[in-house]
């Protein structure tokens, strides 16, 4: 049905425009089946008398509002940068998702309390064929509801879309739970309806939390995908006389709205107007095949000094055996009558356990083992990619 839709309201190839049109079209039709699956299954948790109904019952409800959220959050995210905003308002997105979670996690809570009262005091609970057949149905759209908000989360890479897509499927779990109850209270006699309705709430709760999980992380400024990266390394690095690439950092101001910076090591005894003229069409590359903003700045270094070469190589071999994560960039000998100083930055990776200070006294202590006439200075870097 999404497919269908999308092929009569999308006349544009743009991709904000495509990402706002699905966007628009999965959260009303996200709407539409939430509230109906609401008022069925209010309507037989009320004449049943069951928590476990109502409480699903009310998880769609929730879920509805969560359509609505990311509906509205698709509109206000696709609005062109101003004056006050000229990164765009992509992350409205994002925020959107947070709010879904927020919802989830708050109906989460208010069905937990609901249920352990009707463990308390359980109540009969008199369950009709209507009742299966109602649960079934819910199971069934809400396996297709997660078919396409996942294909099309993916489609248009949409954080709110996935979190949508992660919720239903997490209901279809709380209404298989509700169902099962149902049948055991039907036919075997045994009333585990405020059990079962503490169990559809924690569903709900751990959907809550992965959701905001999912959402909170690229508003707070996540890593880069590690295809995204290796795709900029790959453009980079082709083309002749950039020797390396360090200190590149993602900014990602919303889907389809990421700025890049980086550094490149070129010839330091190139013709710098010829580098430059090459650093613009690598921006411009990255423009055209990843459609990002790039700003990248050229550092200059020896790469015909043959003594340079060599003590370039030992200090990288010395530096792996105080870790292997550790790299090392913009290499420079300065040499005097009593020692030589190496001038070099170090990236020092989160996932390496040690901190700015110490890391410098090893590597002090390495390379004075291996020739006690070299001096370090030691500029340590901190890795934003993974």
């Amino acid at each position: 049905m999404i497919t269908l839709l999308a092929k009569i309201f999308i006349k544009s190839d743009k991709e904000d425009k495509v990402r706002k049109v699905y966007g628009t079209l999965c959260s009303i039709v996200g709407i539409m089946l939430n509230i109906l699956l609401f008022l069925g299954k209010f309507v037989i948790g009320s004449l049943s008398g069951s928590i476990a109904i109502q409480a699903d019952a009310f998880n769609n409800l929730s879920d509805a509002g969560s359509s609505i959220i990311t509906l509205v959050g698709f509109r206000l995210s696709g609005k062109k940068p101003d004056i006050e905003h000229p990164f765009g308002h992509g992350r409205i997105e994002y925020i959107s998702g947070l709010g879904v979670a927020v919802l989830i996690i708050l109906m989460g809570f208010e069905l937990a309390r609901s249920s352990v009262v009707k463990i308390i005091h359980p109540t009969a609970v008199d369950i009709e064929m209507v009742t299966f057949v109602v649960l079934i149905m819910s199971i069934l759209v809400k396996l297709y509801m997660f078919y396409y908000n996942n294909s099309i989360g993916e489609k248009i890479d949409s954080a709110a879309m996935k979190a949508t897509a992660v919720d239903s499927i997490s209901d279809v779990g709380a209404t298989s739970v509700v169902l099962i109850a149902a049948l055991i209270n039907k036919y075997v006699g045994i009333n585990v309806d405020g059990i079962c309705g503490l169990i559809v709430a924690l569903f709900i709760l751990k959907a809550g939390y992965e959701v905001a999980s999912d959402t909170i992380s690229p508003l707070l400024g996540q890593p880069p995908k590690k295809e995204f990266v290796d795709q900029i390394v790959e453009i980079v690095m082709a083309h002749e006389g950039i020797v390396g690439i360090h200190d590149l950092v993602v900014h990602d101001y919303g889907p389809g709205r990421v700025m890049i910076s980086l550094h490149t090591e070129v010839p330091g005894d190139g013709d710098i107007f010829v580098i430059h003229d090459m650093i613009d069409r690598v921006e411009k590359e990255l423009k055209d095949k990843l459609n990002c903003d790039a700003v990248i700045h050229m550092d200059p270094i020896e790469v015909n000094n043959e003594v340079v070469n060599t003590t370039r190589k030992i200090v990288k071999e010395l530096l792996k055996k105080i870790d292997e994560n550790l790299s090392m960039h913009d290499f420079r000998m300065v040499t005097g009558e009593t020692h030589t100083n190496l001038i070099f930055d170090v990236v020092l990776p989160y996932t390496v356990k040690m901190e700015p200070d110490e890391l410098k006294e090893k590597i002090q202590k390495v390379i004075n083992g291996y020739d006690n006439h070299y001096y370090t200075v030691v500029t340590v870097d901190r890795d934003y990619v993974l």
